[in-house]
């Protein structure tokens, strides 16, 4: 089977790989339908993040099980389902108080897994998947219309975060919010703002199609200025103090500044975006202010079964994000693409 496997730095290539095999009573296969390619990625492929040895790379794919273990009870065989970035069991208590990202038997996709073995990357065409009952959430009908699996596909990552930044953040019917952030996740938080109520969101974006994109999920302004003008510009239509809420869906000391020093005194930051450098928070900033700080990895699979329903009728249509769709051989132009901001999110096809 083909896969994703990344070597060094700027350097992605598509391999002929084993296909996988029920190793535990726990495991499914699934054949992937669609994945894409995540913001995250692009740190380990700029070099942020060093690759010490080559491995299969990708988080976020749907797809249809097509073998199950002998003790997988939730999940049958012909599923269409959806796979979270990271692995869970939803079981622990962790998992159980909401946050399964800290799930006491997870992992990571790439990473070692509790058996001893990697699991595998989602940029493939089989997967195999541990803990399937608690990782994977199934679509109800069987395969979704064409059309929906762009929008599904954001369940596994993008979709959930923004939620996360926005829940985070305490996002609710009235509140005034400001984005940090125009990539996918930035754009699905402005959406995520939106469904939750906020009467005024503010999107920060230099790029015209990213701000078409944040005008359609919600956003009534956008911002382009950065730093202090940013600041100032953002505070302009909040009497001048600044909104209730701050989503920063970056993840460099810029953006945690920016959001920082955005919000109003006593407002609140929800934070998503994976922290890339920069020092620790400033406190006297925060208590000079009260601007309180809350967030952190997204919790995606908590999730799913209050976003899907909403995905599945239409009201939901946060696969916009995509805006440029490669067959998986040509995978490595998809992460040129979105290095060079030549796309917001690229999807995947096997």
């Amino acid at each position: 089977m083909l896969a994703t496997v990344i070597h060094a730095a700027r350097d992605i290539r598509i391999e002929e790989v084993p296909d996988p095999v029920v190793s535990t009573g726990r495991d499914a296969i699934v054949r992937v339908v669609a994945s894409c390619v995540c913001g995250s990625d692009l740190w380990p492929y700029r070099g942020v993040t060093p690759t010490k040895h080559a491995h299969r790379i990708g988080h976020e794919f749907v797809g249809v099980v097509e073998q199950i273990g002998d003790g997988v009870e939730n999940v049958r065989i012909g599923d269409f389902v959806i796979a979270p970035f990271y692995l869970c069991d939803m079981t622990c208590e962790n998992c159980r108080n909401g946050f399964s990202t800290s799930c006491l038997n997870g992992g990571w996709w790439g990473s070692k897994d509790r058996t001893g073995g990697f699991a595998d990357g989602g940029q493939g065409e089989f997967v195999r998947v541990p803990d399937a009952d608690g990782t994977l959430a199934v679509v109800p009908g069987g395969m979704p219309a064409p059309e929906l699996i762009p929008h599904l596909l954001t369940l596994s990552d993008v979709m959930g975060t923004g939620h996360h930044a926005a829940v985070s953040a305490g996002v609710t019917k009235g509140s005034t919010v400001v984005v940090v952030g125009d990539g996918a996740v930035g754009l699905c938080a402005v959406l995520a703002a939106k469904r939750l109520g906020a009467s005024r969101i503010v999107a920060m974006s230099r790029h015209e199609s990213r701000q078409a994109v944040a005008r359609e999920f919600g956003a009534t302004d956008i911002v382009e200025e950065r730093a202090d003008e940013g600041v100032a510009r953002i505070k302009e239509p909040f009497d001048g103090i600044g909104p209730d809420c701050v989503l920063e869906c970056v993840g460099t000391e810029e953006s945690m500044d920016q959001a920082l020093r955005s919000a109003r005194p006593g407002g609140q930051v929800g934070f998503v975006g994976v922290p890339n450098g920069g020092p620790e928070l400033p406190m006297q900033t925060m208590f000079s202010t009260n601007v309180g700080v809350r967030g952190g990895v997204a919790p995606v699979r908590n999730y799913v079964d209050e976003l899907l329903p909403e995905v599945l009728d239409g009201r939901l249509r946060p696969g916009l994000v995509f805006d440029l769709e490669l067959p998986l051989t040509e995978v490595a132009e998809g992460y040129a693409a979105m290095d060079e901001r030549r796309a917001i999110k690229v999807l995947l096809r096997p």
